[in-house]
């Protein structure tokens, strides 16, 4: 999901090895650098048992969902990602290369009519390097009445020397088979599993909700150790990739490490909330 997508964020291999392995928290160190872990991490992290009947009533796969416009809302108010107009997230990624990156989520005041027929919140994620553009997209999202964030597709654009240079990744809920995803269940627990978008070979990323108020994170925002949720997004058209997020009530989203190839983490550098 580009949110992501929310949040395209990478980091250090070596500090995924901490944060899947410890048990306890392990401090933030002299370089400022952030970690969370939580000692059942590793085990529920790789497990591939999903609970059928906490799934039964969230989108999997490929499967066709038929949406009541009726039953959304764009007032967004899930706890583990809120989103108030003027809410802002500022987050640093970093990579094995040396690369830092600077990327600010902002929920805007508009919204857009999407495919499906379902009213959706517009949420701006700007990725900047040396303050120089590397990816706009909008993403949109609306909550449906039992409380589920969906994920209702994105408009994507990457920058080469300040000019689009690919918009690959863009789908619409309704448009070309595509089809909405949920972003965050609405009370999550541990086994859950969800498709979170899917284009047939363009956008087919799925979630699972891996433990609830057993982690424990620290993060340049602060330090978070009461009902943090960590779940793990997997790409059936990337095998091998795998990245552990954590969110925080009333705050959002905190941490992401990628356990795949060199690994990557992208960090919580400040939150502001709107209105």
């Amino acid at each position: 999901m580009n949110t992501t997508h929310t949040m395209r964020l990478r980091a250090a291999a070596a500090a995924l090895a901490a944060t899947v392995a410890a048990a306890g928290l392990i401090a933030c160190g002299d370089s400022g650098e952030s970690t969370a872990s939580a000692s059942s991490t590793t085990e529920s992290a790789t497990s591939t048992t999903t609970s059928a009947a906490s799934s039964t009533e969230l989108p999997q796969g490929s499967e066709p969902v038929d949406l009541d416009p009726d039953e959304f809302t764009i007032d967004i108010d899930n706890p583990y990602f809120p989103m108030a107009p003027g809410n802002t997230w500022t987050y640093r990624e970093t990579d094995t290369q040396g690369t830092e990156e600077k990327v600010v989520v902002v929920v805007t005041d508009r919204t857009k009519m999407i495919a499906n027929g379902v009213e959706a919140r517009v949420v701006r994620d700007t990725v900047t390097e040396n303050g120089e553009p590397v990816e706009v997209t909008d993403d949109w999202y609306a909550q449906d009445s039992v409380g589920n964030i969906w994920y209702l597709g994105e408009k994507t654009a990457e920058y080469e020397n300040g000019k689009v240079s690919s918009t690959a990744g863009s789908f619409e809920a309704g448009v070309d088979g595509a089809q909405a995803g949920i972003a965050i269940p609405a009370n999550p627990e541990p086994g859950m599993s969800y498709r979170q978008e899917y284009l047939k070979g363009e956008a087919e990323d799925e979630g699972a909700v891996i433990t609830v108020g057993e982690e424990q994170v620290e993060v340049p925002f602060g330090y978070f150790n009461e009902d943090v949720l960590m779940t793990r997004d997997l790409v059936p058209t990337e095998p091998k990739v795998q990245e552990l997020k954590f969110y925080a009530p009333g705050v959002g989203p905190l941490l992401s490490v990628h356990t795949d190839g060199a690994g990557g983490r992208g960090e919580l550098v400040d939150f502001t909330a709107g209105r």
